[in-house]
């Protein structure tokens, strides 16, 4: 019985796997903050592209 409380105690306090939950957050923020980047970006190159299309 002792032993079963020992690994349940252990694994409680292990915070291993919190610290990877962190990484994968953080890389998805970045990872949404470069989509919208990019995304906002093309819009705009798109359009000055139509623009000087248009104007030739």
């Amino acid at each position: 019985m002792t032993q079963i409380i020992a690994g349940a105690k252990r694994f409680l306090k292990d915070d291993g796997g919190v610290t990877a939950i962190e990484y994968g957050l953080i890389a998805a923020l970045i990872a949404l903050a470069i989509i919208a980047g990019v995304t906002t970006i093309g819009s705009n190159l798109s359009k000055v592209f139509s623009d000087l299309a248009a104007s030739t």
